[in-house]
This record gives structure tokens, C-alpha cells and sequence, in this order.
């Protein structure tokens, strides 16, 4: 399938639909490495001008790993609601981003159009929006789910406490917990990555939680995030989990790369609804990242934005809780400076919520890569700024097991009294039971003092 257009005089050409949205890409460097992006920035807008004339029909018959090959796309192609496909398969890319920027359309629209779109056809129109674009598009997306509390409702903005600790010592991590629980965090989940993720480990950790989130009545989720295997076991032998959490990837071969396939996921999350502590019925917990398809030599050839939409596809399909995006964690190889993760931020924002799912987004850098704290704060306002659901709190910005830099425990109600919006309900109000703020949502004294779970 040749592709070309003319631009300036000159006539570019693309291989096929796949080239093309590797071209359209805006500029990336682990697009560059696997020597997949466009040369010029004329050559990229060009690219643009195809995919704009492409319809929803040419995404969704030209996956960029086929169909006969690879689960992802199975899963993502047979999960797709037909009726509503055929309603808008002839639509171009450009008549898409239309009907999605029109500010007539609500989130209802959102989540009906969400059903009739392939992945493909979701990265295609991301590579056709401005940053505000995304995020106006994003805002407009109203996704929901449940596990013991309800996240993403309007007015709502959740935090992931992340206690993660060197050593895994209980002391320390239940300091960390603490702490960030009195600064606000914590409502989406109370969730730790694991040094040892041995299941003795990860059993006392979710023991560890439990206990704690029952003796403090607090209205929240717990998880470790070990690999998907280990957390089955620990629940089978007794193990309190309100969630089960995997990292995916785009593709069947990236998936196999973290030692995992479908049915996993499937038996995982028919085990936490029989097994597990939650009300339901969402309890599956999903990272993702661009780049790590091509970190595994597992991309086929497809640019990280295209691979980053499939993981989302595919994430759907176990009607998750969570999913976000760890957005700058791989490095420069993959996102080269502050640009680059506030671009990818914004597009995986937009993508998952346009695929239906509850998006959140680690907005992080390495320490080698070309960003600072003020960047990702930056991130941090965009994102919530366009309705993203949560993001991470980590003491003071600084995950010292993972040796990452991301959002801290302060930045919660900061975000919140800036877009005046609360914590998940039930969180909030338990907040003001504990005297951390006001009904009026007013800070008190005890705000930050983690000595008030000593007394």
C-alpha cells in the first residue's frame, strides 16, 4: 500500500500505513534509534497530510502487528463493537479529530466513539492534535471505575501513595506510608514496588497494608507491585489484595518479555474477584511506558506512540482500575529531554482516555535524562489541567529504591486547591475525620504530621 503526497514541490512517499505513522510521529528519539522517525520536519508533516486523508477503516485493516501473529491485536480487534465501527469507518483521521474537538461533544459521545476505535486509529488522531489539543480532548473524556472507592469522577484527583523503600523494612515503609497519607495521598492507591518480590515478601507487605488500612479505617486500595505470577500465589495462600497489578506492553513479544500473555491477566483478575479483598469490579493495576517495545526488541518495526496506544487496547480488555503511563522512567534513549516526556505525557493521557480506560500518569525523568522538578510539576498541571486521574506521590520526589525522580507527597493538595478539586470522596471526607483539612477543604495544623497515626 504506496503512499504519497506532494509538499513544497516535492513528493514524498511512504512504504505503508505503518511508515506513516511512524513519520507522523512528533519527534522522539527512541523513534530515531529504531531508525523509524522522519528525517525532516517537512518529511513529518507530510506524513501528517496521508494520515489525515487515511480513514478509520485503512487504520483498522493495516494493524501494525498482524492479526494472525499477535494476541494484542487479536484482543484489540475482537473487542471492537462493529455497529458502531460501521458507523464511522469512513470517516478520515481529520474528520475524527474534528468530531472529538467539537465542543458539543460530551463524555457520553466519548465513551460510545471509544468502543468503535482500534488502537491504531487512536494513536493516528493523537499524531494529528496540538498539546492542547490533547488536553482538550483528554478533559472531554470522563472514564470511571471502582474498586473499593470510586476514581475519575468529576471534581475528583487521586495520588498513588508509593512507599517504596530500599531494603523493603517494614518500619520504613510504613513511615513513608504515613507521611504521605497526612499530606493527602494515597486515595487511589497504597501501592509499593517491591526490592524483593519473593512471594514471602510480597505477603507480608499486602499483610503489612491491610492491617494498617483496617485499623486507620481508610477508604482506599492496597497492591505490591511484583510480577502478576507471584501476587496470584500470595492471594491464593491468604494474601489480603485489593488489586493485582502487571506492566504491559504493545505487543505479543513485549509481553512475553515481562513473562506474561493474556490468559495470565484473565486468570489473575477471575481470581482477585472470587479471592480478593475489593468491592469490584475493577481490580487490575496496569503500568506502561513508551519505549519499552523497542527496549525488548519487540516493536515490529512500529513507532512508540502507535505501540503505546496497543498497550491501552489491550489493558482495556481487564477492565482495570488504574493504568498510567510511567512516562520519562526509561530515559533519553526513549524520551530525550523535558519536551519530549511532556509530549508523550500528554499523548498517553489522551489515548488511554480515548480508548475508555481510568488514565493516570507517573509524570517522572531519570537523572540522565535533560529535566528537572520544575518540568514535571509543569507535566503535573497539564495533566490535571485535562482531567487525568491521578498521578504518583513519592517523599519529596525522590524514589530512592527505583532511583527515578517524580511528583511528591506535597504536590497532591497543591494540584488539587489549584484546579479546585478534591481527593476521591470517601478519601476526602477521611481526611476531615482526621483532622488534615477542613470541611471547607482548608489545611490544618495536622496537615503533613504523620505523628498523628502515633498516638
Amino acid at each position: 500500500m504506496k503512499l504519497k503526497t506532494t509538499l513544497l514541490g516535492k513528493v514524498y512517499s511512504f512504504r505503508d500505513v505503518k511508515d506513516v505513522l511512524a513519520k507522523a510521529n512528533e519527534e522522539k528519539s527512541g523513534d530515531q534509534l529504531a531508525g523509524l522517525a522522519a528525517e525532516t520536519a517537512q518529511e513529518r508533516i507530510a506524513a501528517k497530510v496521508v494520515l489525515a486523508n487515511l480513514t478509520v477503516a485503512d487504520l483498522r485493516n493495516n494493524p501494525v502487528v498482524p492479526y494472525e501473529t499477535d494476541e494484542v491485536t487479536r484482543i484489540i480487534q475482537d473487542d471492537l463493537n462493529e455497529p458502531i465501527y460501521q458507523s464511522i469507518q469512513g470517516w478520515t483521521l481529520a474528520e475524527l479529530r474534528e468530531h472529538i474537538l467539537d465542543d458539543a461533544r460530551t463524555a457520553d459521545d466519548f465513551r460510545r466513539l471509544s468502543r468503535g476505535l482500534t488502537s491504531e486509529v487512536v494513536a493516528g488522531v493523537c499524531k494529528l492534535m496540538s498539546n492542547l489539543d490533547l488536553m482538550i480532548g483528554a478533559k472531554k473524556a470522563v472514564v470511571t471505575a471502582h474498586c473499593n472507592t470510586t476514581i475519575g469522577r468529576p471534581g475528583s484527583f487521586a495520588v498513588r501513595l508509593q512507599p517504596n523503600h530500599p531494603t523493603d523494612d517494614p518500619d520504613g515503609i510504613l513511615a513513608e506510608v504515613m507521611e504521605g497519607l497526612a499530606y493527602g495521598n494515597g486515595d487511589a492507591v497504597i501501592g509499593l514496588n517491591p526490592v524483593d518480590d519473593s512471594l514471602g515478601s510480597v505477603s507480608r507487605i499486602l499483610h503489612l497494608f491491610d492491617d494498617f488500612k483496617r485499623r486507620w479505617s481508610i477508604p482506599t486500595q492496597n497492591c505490591v507491585l511484583a510480577h502478576v505470577t507471584t501476587q496470584m500465589e500470595a492471594v491464593r495462600q491468604g494474601a489480603p489484595a485489593d488489586l493485582i497489578f502487571q506492566s504491559i506492553a504493545g505487543s505479543e513479544k513485549g509481553n512475553e518479555a515481562f513473562g506474561l500473555t493474556g490468559a495470565m491477566l484473565q486468570e489473575a483478575r477471575d481470581l482477585l474477584l472470587t479471592q480478593g479483598q475489593a468491592t469490584g469490579p475493577n481490580v487490575m493495576y496496569f503500568e506502561t511506558g513508551q519505549g519499552s517495545e523497542l527496549s525488548s526488541d519487540a516493536h515490529h518495526g512500529a513507532d512508540q506512540v502507535t505501540l503505546e496506544a496497543r498497550c491501552y487496547g489491550f489493558a482495556k480488555h481487564y477492565q482495570p482500575f488504574l493504568v498510567n503511563t510511567v512516562v520519562g522512567f526509561i530515559g533519553p534513549e526513549y524520551l530525550y529531554d523535558s519536551k519530549q516526556v511532556t509530549r508523550a505525557g500528554l499523548e498517553d493521557h489522551f489515548m488511554g482516555k480515548l480508548t475508555g480506560i481510568p488514565m493516570g500518569c507517573d509524570a517522572c525523568y531519570t537523572n540522565h535524562i535533560k529535566a528537572d522538578q520544575n518540568d514535571i510539576e509543569n507535566l503535573a498541571v497539564l495533566l490535571v489541567a485535562a482531567g487525568c486521574n491521578y498521578v504518583m506521590g513519592v517523599p519529596h520526589g525522590d524514589d530512592i529504591m527505583l532511583m527515578y525522580q517524580c511528583t511528591g507527597y506535597h504536590e497532591a493538595e497543591s494540584l488539587r486547591q489549584l484546579f479546585d478539586k478534591t481527593a476521591i470522596p470517601e478519601f476526602d471526607a477521611w481526611m476531615v475525620e482526621m483532622g488534615l483539612i477542613t470541611p471547607q477543604r482548608r489545611l490544618t495544623e495536622r496537615f503533613g504530621d504523620a505523628s498523628i497515626f502515633l498516638r
